[in-house]
């Protein structure tokens, strides 16, 4: 039993580190990605981004996620020139 509560100890303070590592943000990108997918947008539409936060202020991106304990920011871009937010779509 003290094996088990040993070997369980181990495993779970060597994952703290894969929480904060950028494979995260890959995994989140990918579900925003899909999010917005699933609101219509075309993938050939947008792009997604994974920066340094001090490098998150570009201009034309917006901010939608962030990711490895917060070290990272998750960038919008549209790839048809507007601007993020601005809405193009005839009504």
């Amino acid at each position: 039993m003290h094996y088990s509560r040993w070997l369980c100890a181990v495993l779970l303070v060597g994952s703290v580190p894969a929480f904060a590592a950028p494979d995260s943000c890959e995994r989140i990108r990918a579900d925003i990605q899909q999010k917005i997918m699933q609101n219509g947008v075309p993938e050939s539409a947008f792009s997604l981004t994974i920066v340094p936060n001090d490098q998150a202020d570009q201009p034309g991106a917006q901010v939608v996620g962030h990711c490895a304990n917060d070290s990272y920011k998750i960038l919008y871009t549209r790839n048809d020139g507007a601007t993020p937010g601005e809405n193009t779509d005839a009504q």
